[in-house]
């Protein structure tokens, strides 16, 4: 049979679709890329935000609309059930199969259950709503992880190093839908970053929730440091970087290792949320105004080439006008090579839902748009910064009419940040290959600039 499937979400849930499409290719199903050829059709959800469950949804009704023709099952997983299943089984007749994220273990199993028996076990076990109900989900065992089958292309690979989380910000349900924070041993993730070279992978993504985490449940310390130490030991790993670093987590160690180790991107994605302390509190995050400035100077002063990003939230409950001004102030001293910005969801079950003070939705919309549109012209003006000067850059494909390769310099994250774009002289064999470009311009996010 044909299976076809949807990864919707962050890179953590699309390794977990990875995982998901090993399991169909190494039971000899054909993977189809085309969900009107599909007979088998796997959602993988994002529950996070009031939007993603919307796209989420209608991402399940578009694809239901197949099983009038050649589609035969239709099977929805991730983070959305774990919320929200016992819902979706009443109002979704047209899933054949749900799977929570507590039940990855047996995953497989209940497929093909579903498929050779033609028949649904429907779960008894309760989502989690209350933080005494919080527990470690299951990890998927390194056997799983190594059976991945990528999707990313060749060009790079994400390295999940542990799942759930555990920092209970107020705004955030992750830690309801995928459980307190849980590491994976070094040894399984080194095993996984050797297996991942082989499929000719150059750069190396790890990913966590809260990546400064790593190892402090199961070393009782953070070996975030250590690890990407090891994982650079890889000869066939050319670049190395990490994304999701909450700031009271980023150690002298780390900024250290990053500083020293060629193989490392000097890129940090801190998420900040905010910076007004009253707001900061309110969000249960771990760090203040002071402690920011301190760590974006720091990271200045130890790597002058460092690139920042962060992402931010507005209209939090309670956040003030002086509280808002004082984050846009902040965002024009402090100029992020790179900033998203959330307007605030209410999130069933998080703390915040039940705060007082909630902000209306065109208060939020306006201080999303000023914040926005002031980065806009920050981004920009860093970006013009860097014409004359020469980057590392992968060759990851061309444009259509092939007169351009398209690339990424070490300071931009693919799918998320901008690509450079270099005049093609025929350069066929560069597909993949890390070469060196000099900008020659800027347009919006994206450098242009030629081999030299």
């Amino acid at each position: 049979m044909k299976v076809g499937f949807v990864s919707l979400g962050c890179s953590k849930n699309l390794i977990d679709t990875e995982i998901t499409i090993g399991h169909f290719k190494n039971n000899n199903y054909e993977i189809e890329n085309d969900p009107e050829k599909a007979e088998i059709i796997v959602i993988n959800t994002c529950g996070f935000i009031e939007s993603a469950k919307e796209e989420a949804i209608n991402t399940i009704l578009e694809m239901a609309e197949y099983k009038k023709d050649k589609c035969k099952y239709l099977i929805v997983m991730g983070c959305l059930v774990q919320r929200y299943y016992e819902e979706l089984v009443k109002e979704l007749p047209e899933v054949d199969l749900f799977i929570k994220i507590d039940e990855y273990d047996k995953l497989w199993n209940k497929i093909e259950k579903l498929i050779k028996e033609d028949t649904i076990e429907i779960s008894t076990t309760k989502p989690i709503t209350k933080v005494s109900e919080m527990r470690a989900l299951p990890m998927l065992t390194s056997k799983e992880y190594n059976e991945r089958v990528l999707t990313t292309g060749e060009n790079y690979a994400y390295l999940k190093i542990g799942e759930g989380c555990s920092n209970m910000c107020t705004y955030c349900a992750i830690p309801y839908i995928r459980g307190t924070f849980v590491s994976r041993k070094m040894e399984d993730i080194l095993d996984e970053a050797k297996i991942l070279t082989q499929k000719g992978i150059k750069e190396i993504i790890v990913i966590a929730q809260d990546t400064t985490k790593y190892g402090t449940d199961i070393y009782g310390e953070s070996k975030l440091a250590e690890l990407l130490h090891e994982i650079s030991k890889i000869p066939e790993i050319k670049w190395i970087r990490f994304l999701y670093t909450y700031p009271e987590g980023i150690t002298d160690e780390l900024i250290k290792e990053v500083k020293q180790n060629e193989k490392i991107c000097k890129y940090f994605d801190i998420p900040i949320q905010h910076i007004s302390d009253t707001v900061l509190k309110r969000m249960n995050r771990k760090t203040n105004k002071k402690q920011i400035e301190d760590l974006i100077e720091k990271l200045r002063k130890e790597i002058p080439e460092v690139t920042l990003r962060t992402s931010l939230i507005v209209g939090f409950p309670g956040e003030t006008e002086e509280d808002f001004n004082e984050l846009y102030e902040f965002i024009k001293k402090a100029r992020f090579d790179k900033l998203g910005t959330f307007m605030y969801s209410k999130e069933d079950g998080t703390p915040a839902e039940k705060l007082p003070n909630q902000i209306n939705t065109n208060t939020k919309k306006s201080r999303y748009n000023k914040i926005m549109k002031e980065q806009q012209q920050i981004s920009k003006e860093n970006l013009e910064l860097k014409i004359g000067k020469e980057y590392e850059t992968l060759i990851q494909s061309k444009t259509f009419d092939n007169k351009y390769l398209i690339g990424r310099t070490k300071q931009d994250v693919p799918e998320i940040d901008g690509i450079v774009y270099i005049k093609n002289d025929n350069y066929k064999s560069l597909e993949n290959q890390i070469v060196n470009v000099k900008v020659t311009q800027v347009e919006n996010y994206d450098l242009i600039g030629e081999i030299i």
